[in-house]
């Protein structure tokens, strides 16, 4: 799954560059959305994101093309990978990482993604 984010002026830290924690918010939210699309009788709750490592500075008005893929899938938690890239400038990822969900129940308690 792709999805995008335009970076805006509000998006920026005091020195002018894309908040890290920003970035991780729309990475979250993202492979979120892949795996809620992907199991959609699950409720999912985050609950690991490996290394944290920003390749790349993100300015203003730059175009993020956020790709997650599906990594696997285990009895009540399934992970992704993503990488961040710069939409206009076909370098290298700005960003990669792991995301894992946890599938739970009503209570928060783990409950199977299957079955």
């Amino acid at each position: 799954m792709e999805t995008h984010r335009l970076v805006l002026p509000g998006d920026l830290n005091h020195y002018g560059f894309l908040f890290g924690g920003r970035l991780l918010a729309w990475v979250d939210e993202a492979c979120w959305i892949a795996a809620s699309v992907d199991y959609p009788s699950c409720k999912f709750v985050t609950i690991g994101m490996d290394t944290v490592e920003f390749h790349h500075s993100v300015r203003d008005g730059t175009i993020l093309a956020i790709r997650c893929e599906h990594l696997r899938e285990g009895t009540t938690s399934t992970t992704y990978s993503v990488e961040v890239h710069d939409k206009k400038n076909q370098t290298g990822p700005l960003f990669s990482t792991r995301v894992t969900f946890v599938s739970i129940d009503e209570e928060g308690n783990k409950r199977p993604i299957r079955g």
